[in-house]
C-alpha cells in the first residue's frame, strides 16, 4: 500500500518501529546525517523541527528501492518522527503537519502507524481528508485510519472515489465497507450517470459487491 507498509503483529495491527527502521533505514542515502539526527532527537526533541525541515536537502527525495511508496526524505523524517520520546510524539507530528508542506504534512501521516499516538491522529487525519491532495488523502486512508468512525471514515472513501484514487489504497476497505457506504455509492453514480460521466472500474465493483451483501 502506498500509504503504509505492511502489517507486521506487534499486538496493534500496524507496523512496528523496528520493523519499519528494517525496511526504511538501510535504504536512505546520508545514514550517517540520520543516525546523527536521531540521537539528537532523542536527546532533545525540541530540535525536530529543524531535522525535518533539512531531510530533503540531506537524503533526496529518491524512491526507495526496497520500500515501495516511500521516498528517501518521507522515510527519514518518518524516523526522526519515531525518534521521539513516545511522550511527544503526538505533540510533534501535529505541529509539523500544522505547519508543513504538503510533502512534510504527507510524511507525517506515513509516519503515524510508527507512533503509535492512537486517538490523537484523529485530527491530522480528518484534516488531510478535506484537502484536494490526492496524495495526502490516500494517506490519511492507511493503517491510522483505524481511528476515523464509521462516517468520517465513509466520507475518506466516497473522497477517494471522487478523486480518483485508487481504493486498493484504503485500508481494511474490505472490513470496513458497508450499507450506508453502498448508499453514499449508488448516490454518487447516479449523480454522474445524470451528467454523463462514469464511476472509476473499483468504485463499480466496490458497489455491486455491497449491493449483492446488502
Amino acid at each position: 500500500m502506498d500509504a503504509g507498509l505492511p502489517a507486521v503483529p506487534d499486538g496493534t495491527g500496524s507496523p512496528g518501529v523496528d520493523q519499519t527502521e528494517a525496511q526504511l533505514l538501510p535504504d536512505v542515502p546520508d545514514a550517517g546525517w540520520l543516525a546523527e539526527a536521531r540521537a539528537r532527537v532523542a536527546e532533545r526533541p525540541e530540535t525536530v523541527g529543524r531535522y525535518f525541515a533539512a531531510a530533503g536537502r540531506q537524503v533526496g527525495r529518491a524512491p526507495l528501492a526496497d520500500a515501495p511508496g516511500w521516498h528517501a526524505d518521507e522515510a527519514a523524517r518518518a524516523l526522526l518522527l519515531a525518534a521521539l520520546p513516545p511522550g511527544r510524539r503526538a505533540e510533534e507530528a501535529g505541529e509539523l503537519y500544522g505547519h508543513g508542506d504538503a510533502g512534510e504534512k504527507r510524511a507525517v501521516l506515513k509516519a503515524l502507524p510508527m507512533l503509535g499516538i492512537g486517538a490523537a491522529a484523529v485530527p491530522l487525519l480528518l484534516d488531510a481528508i478535506r484537502t484536494n491532495d490526492t496524495r495526502l488523502v490516500a494517506a490519511a486512508l492507511g493503517p491510522c485510519a483505524r481511528h476515523l468512525d464509521q462516517p468520517a471514515w465513509r466520507q475518506g472513501v466516497l473522497k477517494c472515489v471522487f478523486m480518483g484514487v485508487r481504493l486498493a489504497l484504503v485500508h481494511d476497505l474490505a472490513e470496513r465497507a458497508d450499507a450506508e457506504l453502498a448508499t453514499m455509492l449508488g448516490a454518487l453514480a447516479d449523480e454522474r450517470a445524470a451528467a454523463g460521466r462514469t464511476m472509476p472500474d473499483d468504485a463499480i465493483t466496490l458497489l455491486r459487491s455491497l449491493t449483492r451483501e446488502v
